[in-house]
């Protein structure tokens, strides 16, 4: 049998070194387990430990911003009202200066005196002046005057008219006592009739009035001991129409007031109106008196503004009691007020009054004076420092109101027809702008309804509808610009055969001025610019187109 030659490799030797080889492989094998385990774990405990990394919260700063204040947009309510800047001053303020120690106690007035000197169609020349005197400081005096004449297309469509006028004042330390004359003489001829069919001599319908006037006043200028404001002062008119009808006018104006505030005071005043009219070479002479007592309570919040009284009028020898209570409340942070009244009155009738709004009139046997009384409402508003507006409906009833209405004979002349009843509705709004003395810009309109008539059919020569406007440029350093509007629609007028015709009418104006050196401008003016043929009174039509220009003189 062959031998085996190959080692035996689990003979006893073989084993007994594969076993002490074992034995000490076990605990190594031990040892590195546990050491891996245990390298292990510490591994897993970082990296949970380094999961979490501590750290500080931003700390919490407080930030400051500014931030603008807001604008306080209310208005604070005074207890006095400024008036609207609606006028272009001659003279201008003087800039402030430093003042020496010797001080010249002598005012500077400046350039004082004024002459407006001019020539248009229609033959018209035209002349103007203001003069100025005194000091200004102890005392002070102005004469101004006027004259214009022109001559029409029409046979006597010609017209003159001159007025003087002197004014004075001597001031003392706490009052200043006022007064003047003046003179007026205006030439009209009653040229309103067909020239074809009748014929007038020019005395005939020549209609000549003077009017010499003189007043007198005396005011406190300095609060006084007694804390009473007071102005008194008279007037006196001695009117005439040529050598045919005269008239003396009285009329007296007493007024005081107590203030106990700035927000509240007490008014009293004492109003008269005293005529004694003539018709010379007739027996018609008559009187016509009006005797007024008008006390008031006068409150000027910040919001709301009140006048409350009462007047106890002699109108001749009847007593009438009359209201006047009217106000003014601002809605809360709003521009817009609300305005309410009920308000009477007496207008006070004369030939000088009438003769003024219609020269053609004749003379008149009689006349009363009108009672007024008034219910209104309104709205006021100013949208900022350069625009406001007003609106107003009113309700309004006349008491013995003269109506002019022409005469069913020629035609040419105007009787008064008292009208013992007459109501009104009427509206009433009016705007203005105005920047500075640069440019202002104004306007009104008046809607009146006029019924409830009882001894006219109509109401002769009122206007249904009026519209007013003006307007001022300083368009340039040297140069005024000027326009001015009067429309008019649906006056009643009597024809000769009594039917009734209504007048209606625009004229629109405009004009400049440039001032050459600081002394002398020249001017120039249209009037009735689109040669509108309209007439105020019946038969009376407008010339129409005119223009005059002429040299303005300042020393």
């Amino acid at each position: 049998m062959k031998r085996n030659t190959k080692p035996d490799m689990f003979n006893k030797s073989t084993m007994t070194t594969f076993f002490n080889k074992l034995f000490f492989l076990l605990p190594l094998c031990f040892l590195f387990g546990k050491s891996k385990a245990q390298d292990t774990t510490h591994r897993q405990t970082i990296e949970i430990t380094s999961s979490y990394k501590p750290s500080l919260l931003p700390s919490v700063k407080i930030n400051l911003y500014a931030s603008p204040v807001t604008p306080d947009t209310s208005r604070a309510g005074l207890a006095y009202s400024i008036p609207s800047e609606t006028l272009f001053y001659t003279y201008q303020p003087n800039a402030l200066s430093p003042l020496a120690l010797d001080v010249d106690t002598s005012l500077d007035l400046g350039q004082r005196n004024q002459l407006k000197v001019g020539f248009g169609n229609n033959t018209t020349p035209y002349i103007s002046g203001a003069f100025s005197f005194g000091d200004g400081k102890y005392s002070l005096g102005n004469i101004y005057g006027d004259y214009i004449s022109s001559r029409g297309k029409i046979q006597y469509q010609d017209f003159t008219e001159l007025n003087i006028k002197g004014l004075g004042s001597i001031f003392t330390d706490k009052h200043e006592t006022y007064g003047g004359m003046g003179f007026a003489l205006h030439q009209y001829y009653q040229y309103g009739y067909d020239h074809t069919i009748d014929t007038f001599s020019k005395s005939e319908i020549n209609r000549s009035y003077q009017d010499f006037s003189i007043n007198v006043g005396y005011k406190n200028i300095a609060p006084n001991d007694l804390g009473i404001n007071y102005n008194p002062h008279i007037e006196v008119h001695q009117f005439a129409r040529s050598t045919y009808a005269g008239e003396t006018n009285l009329i007296m104006n007493l007024p005081a007031e107590k203030r106990f505030s700035d927000k509240v005071s007490i008014k009293v005043a004492l109003l008269g109106n005293f005529d004694k009219y003539k018709i010379k070479g007739d027996t018609v002479s008559f009187s016509n008196n009006l005797f007024q007592l008008d006390p008031e309570f006068a409150y000027y919040g910040e919001r709301f503004t009140l006048h409350a009284g009462i007047m106890p009028t002699w109108n001749n020898s009847d007593l009438a009691i009359l209201p006047n209570i009217y106000g003014e409340a601002k809605l809360s942070q709003s521009i817009l007020s609300i305005q309410a009244g009920w308000v009477g009155r007496y207008i006070a009738n004369s030939f000088r009054s009438l003769s003024k709004e219609n020269p053609y009139i004749n003379d008149p046997v009689s006349f009363r004076n009108t009672k007024e009384m008034q219910y209104y409402g309104g709205i006021k508003a100013n949208l900022g420092n350069h625009f406001n507006f007003s609106a107003k409906a009113a309700y309004i009833s006349y008491t013995d109101m003269p109506l002019l209405v022409n005469d069913t004979l020629a035609g040419n002349t105007f009787v008064v027809s008292n009208e013992s009843k007459i109501n009104n509705f009427q509206i009433h709004g009016d705007l203005n702008f105005v920047s500075q003395d640069k440019f202002t810009i104004t306007g009104a309109v008046d809607l009146n309804s006029y019924t409830g008539l009882r001894d006219n059919t109509e109401a002769w020569g009122l206007f249904p509808l009026k519209l007013t406007g003006s307007l001022r440029w300083n368009a340039f350093e040297h140069v005024l610009v000027k326009a001015d509007l009067a429309a008019f629609s649906g006056a009643s007028a009597r024809t000769k055969t009594g039917s009734v015709s209504n007048q209606s009418g625009s004229d629109f104006s405009a004009g400049a001025e440039y001032q050459v050196t600081k002394k002398i401008g020249v001017w120039l003016d249209f009037n009735n610019l689109f040669n509108n043929k309209y007439e105020r009174w019946y038969h009376y039509p407008v010339y129409g187109f005119q223009v005059i220009g002429g040299v303005l003189v300042h020393f």
